[in-house]
């Protein structure tokens, strides 16, 4: 599985607490921003299905990502830019990571017709998609079911103290994968020469594509005749 990996931590804010925080702000706004990019497409392309627009935001989601990763790799190596730099540079791109992930998840969520208004509901959903594959096998082990498409079915019916719970065991699992490997960035590793647009492109492909499987995991394929109007 593709990590996810933090600045390093300082004095008084261990990885751990940030990234959380850092999860907590995406999550809040992030329903906002998915109803506009979903009312944004469905205006551009109003003959789109359902799950044309569902390929239209993972492609979008991918190019994006794979773009963020490649400008932090390119930074990281230009001449006279320290370490330092390049650390905070990173920590501002883990929360446009954060950003676009959550907007990518919320908008394939509501394609669904999966209301995630509830900010509880809708982290369960971003940390298992960024989790990916891993994050659905965590899901459905920590609730002892076995059903598909969890995302569109379980999650809903759920009381909002048994999703507290899961939200809490996501996000130590998160953490870890972040954490794994000492004084690694973001969408790649920062060593002293940085480590390049095309290293970084290649692990955006990397994380983008993990976002991507755990969405699926959750909420599977578009039902056949769901419509956009």
């Amino acid at each position: 599985m593709t990590q996810i990996a933090l600045p390093a931590q300082t004095e008084d804010e261990s990885a751990p607490n940030l990234l959380e925080r850092l999860v907590d702000r995406a999550v809040a706004s992030g329903e906002e921003r998915s109803r506009r990019q979903v009312e944004r497409l469905t205006r551009r392309h109003p003959r789109a299905s359902a799950a044309d627009v569902v390929a239209i935001l993972e492609h979008r989601y991918r190019r994006r990502v794979k773009t963020l990763s490649a400008a932090v790799g390119l930074t990281a190596a230009v001449p006279g830019v320290g370490t330092g730099i390049a650390a905070v540079l990173t920590a501002a791109n883990v929360g446009t990571f954060l950003r676009m992930s959550t907007t990518f998840v919320g908008s394939v969520a509501r394609v669904h017709g999966v209301p995630l208004e509830d900010a509880d509901r809708r982290r369960t959903l971003v940390l298992g998609a960024l989790l990916g594959e891993d994050g659905a096998r965590a899901v459905t082990g920590d609730l002892g079911v076995s059903s598909l498409y969890w995302g569109r079915g379980v999650l809903g019916r759920l009381p909002l103290g048994t999703v507290r719970a899961v939200n809490k065991g996501l996000s130590r699992r998160l953490v870890r994968s972040a954490t794994e490997r000492t004084g690694a960035l973001l969408l790649g590793r920062l060593a002293p020469f940085g480590v390049g647009a095309v290293v970084g492109w290649m692990l955006g492909r990397g994380l983008s594509n993990q976002v991507v499987t755990g969405v699926r995991a959750a909420l599977g394929p578009v039902p056949a005749g769901q419509s956009m109007n």
